[in-house]
């Protein structure tokens, strides 16, 4: 199929693509991401890589989808709608991790942004072992953006995870040399697992090294926290067409979800981001 090509200068609203696994809570993954995109004005799709059982306790099950539909999803999609940006977000086995970076090559995105998702807020793993090399071979050389967290940044490199902010500059430089030359690319590593008063992310090209800060809230619903941030800057990047100014913008936006958090009351557990504060 011949993706439908189409400049977002030429339409009202920007389209922007989640393909992810499915959080039943609504708190991560796909319905997350639509939740994030639509608020800051982009129209979301979504391609569903995974079925996962989960609430804001915890991850009970999950269930593969097949790389085949995978991959009719996407065919499908690119077909009819023009895709300004994607993010990707879990993926979960080798083959559709494989069959995503063989689409992904094939439609070339203008911005495609890769959340490494590895772990649940709960603790639990959404991505298998020896999943991880074909993430970091086949996937990173393709992505615009990469977004991991600290913990995620640490198993791609084989590293431990850092506990500085010296240490994130580090990891930043040998994550975006993993990238490759090809294009302009950055990597935003997310340092929130990281003590203190600020959540300092570091966003890296190269040769600029951003550091961006956030106040924290004594919250416990943070749940989806990755895939917002991810799934917002899938939705900025193609508006703005300036990364750092995305970047914080999407940022910005994530801060005051999590500030608002507390005016939900979803679940018992670690509940999800007011995606929607804006407005309600």
């Amino acid at each position: 199929m011949t993706p439908v090509s189409a400049s977002p200068s030429h339409r009202a609203v920007c389209h922007a693509l989640s393909i992810a696994g499915v959080d039943p809570s609504g708190g991560a993954g796909v319905l997350a991401d639509v939740k994030a995109m639509s608020a800051l004005g982009a129209y979301a799709c979504g391609v569903v890589a995974a079925l996962t059982a989960q609430n804001t306790k915890g991850v009970t099950g999950i269930f593969p989808v097949s790389p085949a539909f995978v991959r009719q999803q996407i065919d499908t999609l690119f077909d009819d709608v023009a895709i300004d940006a994607v993010k990707i977000g879990m993926l979960g086995q080798v083959p559709v991790i494989e069959t995503v970076a063989e689409a992904m090559a094939a439609y070339k995105p203008a911005h495609l942004v890769v959340d490494p998702v590895m772990i649940a807020k709960s603790g639990d793993a959404l991505l298998e072992d020896h999943a991880v090399g074909a993430l970091r071979e086949a996937l990173l050389p393709l992505a615009t953006m990469l977004t991991p967290n600290l913990p995620e940044a640490g198993v791609l490199l084989n590293e431990r995870p850092v506990e500085t902010v010296r240490e994130m500059r580090r990891v930043a430089e040998r994550l975006r040399e993993k990238m490759g030359t090809h294009g302009h690319r950055w990597v935003l590593v997310k340092g929130g697992h990281l003590p203190g008063d600020a959540a300092i992310d570091l966003l890296h090209d190269g040769d600029v090294m951003l550091e961006l800060a956030a106040p924290r809230f004594g919250t416990r619903n943070t749940h989806g926290t990755g895939c917002t941030l991810s799934s917002a800057l899938a939705a900025l990047l193609p508006q703005s067409g300036d990364v750092p100014e995305a970047t914080r913008a999407a940022k910005a936006y994530l801060t005051e979800a999590l500030k608002n958090a507390d005016r939900l009351q979803v679940g018992s557990g670690h509940g999800p981001l007011h995606h929607f504060h804006r407005w309600w």
